[in-house]
């Protein structure tokens, strides 16, 4: 099952290093059918720029903080693009990263991938020192590994290609060979697509399934966006969103979203549960709450079974606005789950103001609690934190064994990830759930 590469050997984001990272492509090399001419891998080299500024007007620690949460972005965007290749992010120097795919994909969709992930780079990122908050301008070099390309070579080409566009205004990306892919659909036509997509329902639903701890049952599923772009190829929710906030139509995808997973999600057996992401756009609209509980109703699945998924970044919004749109949804019966939690750094004070029932772990407090007695303290801490509030945890990215044990042994209470499941179509889904009914 391919999945990212886990090297976490830089100390400050939990990244690959770069001696691993060179480790990792040379392997992948190996592995290459001789003759074949263009290999399945891809490249890109992101540079973010105004770190040292941000530095001497801040202080080293808020420049750090930024390059943990940049590193964060890359780790999660990947993810979710490149779920069914295997793949790794590296942080090769200062505010240097690497994310390097082992994927058979066009030039156009490595391009669209590295445009989406400048765009979510450079949200502005809040310190957690103070109430500023600083923003870092990416430049992204791209390319793909032909046979005979070795690590140090790629790398090389890659840098070269940074240094070229820094001394070209405007270029944010650009390939080793000089030019851009030739890019048959425009930033334009693109978001027109994707409104066009949601209309005729193309946008489609896969479900994440989640299972409990200790005894594996099945209990439901994340919902995620996925769109077969008929030329660039296959999109992710990351990058719909992006195109969605260009356009102000984020609440559009996002309430397609939810209609087509509760509808899928109706055909369910009764203990079955659903979970959906809700975005600032939402949570900040006053009418947000009242319609969505409309929805729920009007889908006939219901609302005790039902998970919303809200992030730290949500509620740095509006805090007091995000508090009143969830009473109602919890009057109404539907659970609360803090995502992403311990990806940042997380404001405790929300655990105590919001109607949360749940925490939701980012992949990067599991990846190293079977071998980090540092990452496993810190999940005890988590644990025994949560305990104390009544808070359910839910695990994420989980993706060995061990882990999964150590989860159950700490008091997780559920556990999504490739150890399991890649995700997988609502048909697909409802025969696993199918298949998992007693007897």
């Amino acid at each position: 099952m391919a999945s990212r590469t886990t090297l976490a050997g830089d100390p400050l984001t939990g990244l690959a290093g770069l001696d691993e990272a060179k480790a990792a492509i040379a392997a992948w090399q190996r592995d290459w059918p001789s003759g074949s001419g263009v290999c399945p891998l891809h490249a890109m080299l992101i540079a973010v720029g105004r770190l040292e500024t941000v530095n001497i007007a801040y202080g080293a620690p808020t420049g750090d903080s930024a390059l943990v949460e940049i590193a964060r972005r890359i780790d999660h965007f990947a993810a979710d693009e490149l779920e069914s290749a295997a793949w790794l992010a590296a942080r090769v120097a200062g505010g240097t990263f690497l994310v390097v795919a082992r994927e058979r994909c066009s030039r156009e969709r490595w391009q669209w991938f590295a445009e989406a992930l400048a765009d979510a780079i450079a949200v502005p990122i809040d310190t957690p020192f103070d109430d500023s908050s600083v923003r870092l301008w990416p430049r992204i070099a791209l390319m793909r590994a032909v046979e005979g390309d070795k690590p140090d070579m790629i790398l090389d080409q890659l840098a070269d290609a940074l240094h070229r566009a820094r001394e070209e205004r405007g270029r944010r990306v650009v390939w080793v060979s000089g030019e851009l892919a030739h890019v048959a659909v425009s930033n334009q036509q693109l978001e027109a697509d994707m409104l066009a997509a949601i209309d005729r329902g193309e946008i489609e639903i896969v479900f994440q399934p989640q299972y409990s701890l200790p005894d594996d049952t099945l209990i439901g599923a994340e919902a995620l966006a996925r769109w077969q772009h008929p030329e660039i190829g296959r999109l992710g929710a990351n990058t719909l969103f992006t195109l969605a906030e260009r356009t102000d139509h984020v609440a559009q995808l996002s309430r397609h979203i939810a209609e087509r997973a509760l509808a899928e999600a109706s055909h369910w057996a009764n203990d079955l549960r659903l979970s959906v992401n809700v975005t600032p756009s939402d949570l900040t609209a006053g009418s947000f709450a009242a319609e969505f509980l409309a929805m729920v109703e009007r889908s006939g699945f219901p609302a005790n079974r039902l998970t919303i998924e809200i992030t730290e970044q949500v509620l740095l919004a509006e805090l007091e606005q995000v508090t009143a749109a969830l009473k109602p949804l919890k009057d109404g019966g539907i659970h609360v789950a803090l995502d992403d939690f311990g990806a940042g750094y997380s404001n405790f004070r929300y655990l105590k103001i919001l109607p949360i029932d749940m925490l939701k772990l980012d992949r990067s407090m599991v990846e190293g609690i079977a071998d980090d007695e540092r990452d496993l303290a810190v999940l005890r801490g988590i644990t025994a934190m949560a305990r104390a509030l009544d808070l359910g945890i839910v695990a994420e990215g989980v993706e060995q064994d061990m882990q999964r044990t150590i989860l159950q042994r700490e008091g997780a209470a559920y556990y999504q990830g490739f150890l399991r499941s890649l995700p997988v179509s609502p048909a697909e889904f409802l025969a696993l759930a199918q298949a998992s009914e007693p007897a």
